[in-house]
């Protein structure tokens, strides 16, 4: 397979252009892209929008999947094309949505496919509407889980000293709002701040804004 220009990186992976219609996500840690794979699959029969999966892909840690045309919905906000409210609002449906798919493995009825990362980057604003990208790390487990890695993430950046921190407290609110009683304050958000906190492919600064991310989702929901 001949790979065209290098059209993303992330903090875990790289996307290269094969052709047109198809992109080669390849992975630079241990990933077991086919389990990822399996969960694109699965959530996309219920209906849900995920990237088009295509066979050619030659080792584990790579995925073969549908060309997107449009910009994540972080540079969506960053340029001002979508409102920290809206961005919200998409999130919390977003994961309501997903919540509603029953668990791909788990025989627990309480138990759904969890995405564990969904954020405005990992989020691709098409002219079929918004797509979710990046699974590779969805579990499953009880909806309030994954609500509370949402807002965590959202949290830590409204948080911390960057330009996006006004934008991204109000998208925050919108997000909480949206989920209502799905968000878990308890148990949910407790594994949240330990999953996050533990997470290497963060900073150690990234990490040290855990702590202050709960405690403003806390007098915020």
């Amino acid at each position: 397979m001949e790979l065209g220009e290098l059209l993303g990186s992330g903090r875990t992976a790289d996307v290269y252009a094969i052709d047109d219609e198809r992109v080669l996500r390849r992975y630079r840690i241990p990933v077991d892209a086919r389990r990822e794979a399996a969960v694109i699959a699965h959530v996309g029969r219920h209906g849900y929008p995920v990237p088009e999966l295509y066979p050619g892909a030659r080792a584990d840690t790579e995925l073969v999947m549908g060309r997107l045309s449009g910009p994540t919905m972080l540079r969506a906000l960053l340029d001002g094309e979508i409102t920290a409210e809206e961005t919200g609002r998409i999130l919390a449906r977003l994961l309501l949505r997903l919540h509603e798919i029953p668990a791909r493995v788990s025989a627990d009825p309480g138990d759904r496919v969890l995405h564990l990362d969904l954020h405005p980057d990992n989020v691709m604003l098409t002219p079929r509407g918004p797509v979710v990208i990046d699974w590779c790390n969805s579990r499953e487990g009880p909806p309030g889980f994954d609500c509370a890695m949402s807002a965590v993430i959202l949290a830590q950046a409204a948080v911390d000293e960057v330009e996006l921190a006004e934008a991204a407290r109000r998208c925050l609110v919108a997000l909480l709002a949206g989920l209502g009683p799905a968000m878990d304050h308890g148990d949910g958000l407790d594994r949240a701040r330990a999953r996050r906190a533990a997470d290497k492919a963060l900073t150690e600064r990234e990490a040290g804004l855990v702590d202050a991310a709960v405690a403003l989702i806390r007098r915020t929901g």
